[in-house]
């Protein structure tokens, strides 16, 4: 399936969920809190904006937010929480699109980098951030660690969460890379709603190299948005890449030297 078919106007409809999940104030806080403080006196653009979970308590912090967004549908969702003028998002795909300003932060969440299913779409994300800032900028990447460790010979399916009326199973493609999550929500009656995404699964030191490959360094990577230690035990990692600063001249550096003996 085609991203604009998985992200249409039911999953739209379904996404948000205040308060619990993904918007669990203790998920959402430090979010935006660790976002606001990197973007500082800038503004930041939001690959993959979705219905606005980050981007509108972001800009409520008064950091100026631009989305940039495939699905039509989550964009009108987004629209019931924040206008055009408030958070301006343009339609296209996070790898190739860009939008217009001037930006001291970009920032991918909640493992999206990972709906592209390629490598070269993944490179290309990268390269199209690096686009959007200028020296010094920061490109943020919250991703899930692959959790292959978990997967015994001949098997190749996970379940990596289990609630009454959930079940959240993973099945891999180790040789692509690949991983289709699976989230069936069931009651009482012998009915089941699934909802299936793919995705290609990245190390971390496969997404230090896109960011090379782009002109960024890491600048810190942690287990999540508190500032944990990331572990060979962490199930997810942010990510902080950083295009260097411009370097400053030394003083007198560039003034043209007299040659010797002429005054």
């Amino acid at each position: 399936m085609q991203q604009e078919e998985i992200w249409d106007a039911e999953a739209a409809r379904r996404y948000d969920t205040p308060g619990t999940g993904m918007f669990a104030p203790e998920v959402l806080e430090p979010t935006v809190d660790c976002l606001a403080r990197l973007a500082g006196e800038g503004a930041a653009l939001e690959f993959a904006v979705g219905t606005g979970r980050v981007a509108v308590p972001l800009a409520g912090r008064g950091v100026p937010v631009t989305g940039i967004e495939l699905s039509r549908p989550m964009v009108e969702r987004l629209r019931t929480k924040a206008d055009e003028a408030t958070i301006p998002v343009v339609i296209g795909d996070m790898a190739t699109t860009a939008a217009p300003g001037e930006y001291t932060l970009v920032y991918l969440v909640y493992n999206t980098i990972s709906n592209l299913l390629t490598q070269a779409e993944q490179v290309e994300c990268f390269r199209n951030a690096a686009r959007h800032l200028g020296p010094g900028g920061r490109f943020v990447v919250e991703l899930w660690v692959p959790e292959l460790r978990k997967l015994p010979p001949g098997q190749t399916a996970t379940v990596w969460h289990s609630d009454p009326g959930y079940i959240g199973l993973d099945t891999y493609d180790v040789l692509r890379q690949h991983v289709v999550s699976h989230h069936f929500h069931f009651d009482g009656t012998e009915q089941a709603r699934l909802f299936r995404s793919p995705h290609r699964y990245v190390w971390p030191a496969e997404l230090d190299l896109m960011a090379q490959l782009a002109g960024f360094e890491l600048e810190t990577r942690h287990a999540d948005w508190n500032g944990a230690a990331f572990t060979a035990e962490s199930r997810s990692h942010v990510s902080v890449y950083r295009i260097p600063p411009a370097p400053v001249a030394a003083p007198g550096q560039g003034v043209p030297r007299r040659r010797g003996g002429q005054s």
